[in-house]
């Protein structure tokens, strides 16, 4: 599937749920959340193998296994919860809140859209479009107010080819939004430079992006987006939820 196929796919469930009142960027948010907690499962299966970092009540197939009233009790509390966490989690789930108003179409959204994907066998470029497209689309929402989060692609992407970054250097956006500006230095690193060490890789994925965003719901969506185009991890973000002109964060960095 390419990543038009799927933002379309995703997107043709949106309309369905406009029908209840929800709103473009309501949406995106719950398929942020719906998203981590099915990538979560994903990754602790084989062929990866690793310890999931959500609780075993709150994880993906607690959801498949509900309908109705209890699965709309059950992902409520599942909210609630891990917002509650530190880290990853908290920046993820921190105050969601369940915006659907019909149990049958969140069990539709879950089982028929979510679960059919193996997210993590999907390409960071395929899964990582189709979730912009997404944020595009909802920018492009006047009455959201979500524009100013999102700044055009193109812009963006003439920015970084005038900055050309390089393997091993440090990228900061202290206003990161949605996370365009880093994800698209990402891209251009390994697009310019193919054969990256073992070492250039880790530091790409682990270390070499911060960003700061001071509206959570944004972060939220910032966090999912740099997961999806392979920045990070489910243990470790870099986005910061903070003013970065407030104080000095005592980080240097080769690219701003």
């Amino acid at each position: 599937m390419n990543s038009a196929t799927l933002v379309q796919k995703l997107w043709n469930y949106c309309n369905v749920l406009r029908d209840d009142g929800m709103s473009y960027g309501d949406y995106v948010e719950q398929l942020t959340y719906l998203l981590f907690l099915k990538m979560a499962d994903e990754r602790s299966r084989p062929p990866y193998r690793q310890p999931s970092i959500i609780p075993a009540l709150y994880a993906w197939p607690g959801l498949l296994t509900r309908d109705g009233d209890e699965l709309f009790d059950h992902y409520r509390h599942t909210l609630e919860r891990l917002g509650g966490e530190k880290g990853t989690l908290g920046l993820i789930f921190n105050k969601a809140q369940n915006k659907f108003q019909d149990p049958a179409k969140l069990r539709r959204v879950i089982v028929d859209l979510i679960n059919e994907e193996d997210w993590s066998s999907l390409g960071a470029d395929v899964k990582g479009d189709a979730y912009e497209g997404l944020l595009e689309k909802n920018a492009q929402d006047t009455k959201s107010g979500a524009g100013q989060y999102f700044t055009p692609r193109p812009l963006i992407q003439a920015m970084v080819d005038a900055i050309a970054p390089r393997p091993g250097e440090s990228v900061c956006d202290p206003a990161c939004g949605t996370g365009g500006f880093l994800f698209t230095a990402h891209n251009a690193i390994t697009g310019t430079y193919p054969n990256l060490t073992r070492d250039e890789k880790r530091h790409l994925k682990e270390g070499a992006f911060r960003g700061w965003e001071l509206v959570q719901g944004t972060a939220r969506v910032c966090a999912m987006n740099l997961l999806l185009h392979g920045i990070g991890s489910e243990t470790s973000v870099p986005i910061i939820v903070a003013d970065a002109l407030a104080a000095d964060p005592g980080e240097r960095f080769d690219v701003v």
